[in-house]
């Protein structure tokens, strides 16, 4: 298997830690969040979160890659070896993640060519769901692949696959070094226009105009937490995968607390553009900020291109700008999502990185088709609710309790504070043991309790039980399956 890529620079692995936390939630999830669970009043839990469950679990993770050397079922083997079927667990979920992940760069790279000569038209729904997705008549209706996105998602792969297959320090690092200072340029310049617009000062009252009653709803600090949990890349083993590739000695506390105020820093950048744009669209329709604001799909595919279309000038370049980060940040986030398959099948199989690349690169294309044909945003929206939250949320309470319970995980600060530029203290062990293992615990359960209260998105049970239950479950029972395969045949440490 050889000797283990490294990073070349410290600042290329905090950009591509960064870039893989700033994706597409930054820009369509955060505004809409805030703006839903109080305003300015949301900044006390959330960063209230990022201090006690984001930036500790960050470290955490970096701590693991760094000090156990390997991809997260080979670190999670390392610290408990009965444990790796966790860190295949992880794997899997992001290997789901990525099927459909790349769907959604390449619509974000259809529109960043519609936004010139606003393509879309009037009617920017119609054009979304009939003209462009050509969404059919329900979920067991696949409608067949659209060939005009099919062709964008291939070039999406083909840059994914081109970097991947370069390495680490050739290929991740260096497009790293380009694109995040590239999409931080752009939401500036973006964000200037939007808080700059008539009316623009409507939708930044209603962002941050605090409500300070929701600071004493428990569902304001469950989506505080919720926030971070998932805008971090925190417990599909992509912080521990990074990491792995830091040299002997690199920073490591640090690090994590730049990568965590870094990626909050450019949520909070994203809201104030939306929200400006979204005062300029109220203000022009003569109708309240909260008709217009959306999130996700309906606020960057219906809801943008009809600001757009409403722009006094520059709306083609204010159309580039925003599909064009959408993609910057979708690429920067993707290529970390795969690097997590394919240095799991490295360290498992004892493959070159060219061969991983390939393996991982050719399956997960293939399972990428089905978000390609008409029922591609069914399958899309069913499968993205539940693995993140039957996936992701429950992974990492059973990381933080596996580590914080059955490992002795003071001996991963004791790992950190010699190479970092500050110590952390008892209190980080408080953190990971108690605090972040709570609030995860009631957030499972309060999501165990909506689901069975009530069918998710309106769909049949048929269509949750197979596109959304089914893929969750099947993420931790091939995570097992994974473990009981033979391999690391190499394996030095």
């Amino acid at each position: 298997m050889g000797k283990r890529e490294q990073w070349g620079s410290r600042a290329g692995f905090i950009l591509a830690a960064i870039g893989s936390a700033v994706g597409l939630g930054n820009i369509w999830r955060f505004p809409y969040v805030a703006y839903a669970n109080g305003g300015g009043a949301f900044l006390i839990p959330y960063f209230f979160a990022l201090l006690t469950a984001g930036i500790p679990i960050l470290i955490l993770e970096f701590g693991i890659g760094h000090k156990f050397k390997g991809s997260a079922p080979l670190s999670f083997r390392r610290i408990l070896k009965n444990s790796e079927w966790l860190g295949w667990w992880q794997v899997l979920i992001s290997f789901v993640i990525m099927t459909y992940y790349v769907a959604i760069i390449a619509w974000s790279a259809s529109y960043t060519w519609f936004a010139l000569g606003l393509k879309w038209g009037e009617d920017t729904e119609s054009f979304l769901f009939s003209e462009y997705l050509n969404i059919s008549e329900g979920v067991w209706h696949t409608g067949g692949i659209q060939w005009h996105i099919f062709f964008v998602l291939l070039v999406v792969w083909a840059v994914i696959f081109f970097i991947l297959y370069r390495g680490v320090k050739a290929g991740i690092e260096r497009i790293s070094k380009f694109l995040m200072p590239l999409l931080l340029i752009i939401m500036i310049i973006f964000t200037i226009r939007g808080v700059t617009l008539p009316g623009a000062t409507e939708g930044l009252n209603v962002l941050l105009t605090p409500d300070f009653s929701k600071i004493f709803d428990g569902d304001t600090w469950i989506a505080a937490y919720g926030q971070i949990f998932f805008s971090l890349s925190i417990a599909f083993a992509i912080m521990i995968t990074y990491s792995s590739y830091l040299p002997e000695k690199a920073e490591i506390n640090n690090s994590a607390f730049i990568t965590g105020l870094s990626n909050s820093g450019f949520e909070f950048l994203a809201a104030l553009g939306v929200f400006g744009v979204l005062g300029f669209m109220a203000t022009s329709s003569g109708v309240p900020v909260q008709d217009v604001a959306k999130a996700g799909v309906g606020l960057a595919f219906v809801v943008f291109p009809q600001i757009i279309n409403q722009l006094p000038a520059m709306n083609e370049l204010m159309g580039v700008l925003f599909f064009g980060a959408l993609v910057i940040a979708g690429l920067t986030s993707a290529i970390s999502i795969l690097e997590v398959v394919v240095a799991a099948v490295m360290d498992k199989f004892s493959l070159s990185r060219k061969q991983a690349v390939v393996a991982s690169t050719a399956v997960t294309f293939l399972l990428s088709l089905f978000y390609v044909t008409g029922g591609g945003l069914y399958y899309l929206d069913i499968v993205d609710h539940f693995i993140n939250s039957f996936g992701i949320a429950l992974a990492g309470l059973v990381e933080v309790i596996l580590l914080g319970w059955f490992f002795k995980v003071s001996t991963i600060r004791e790992h950190n504070n010699p190479l970092s530029d500050f110590a952390i203290g008892s209190w980080w062990d408080i953190m990971i043991r108690f605090v972040t293992p709570i609030v995860l615990g009631v957030m499972m359960v309060l999501n165990f309790k909506t689901e069975f209260t009530e069918l998710y998105g309106g769909y049949t049970l048929n269509s949750l039980i197979v596109f959304g239950w089914g893929v969750a479950i099947a993420a931790i029972v091939l995570g097992v399956m994974m473990k009981l395969i033979p391999g690391y045949k190499r394996e030095e440490f």
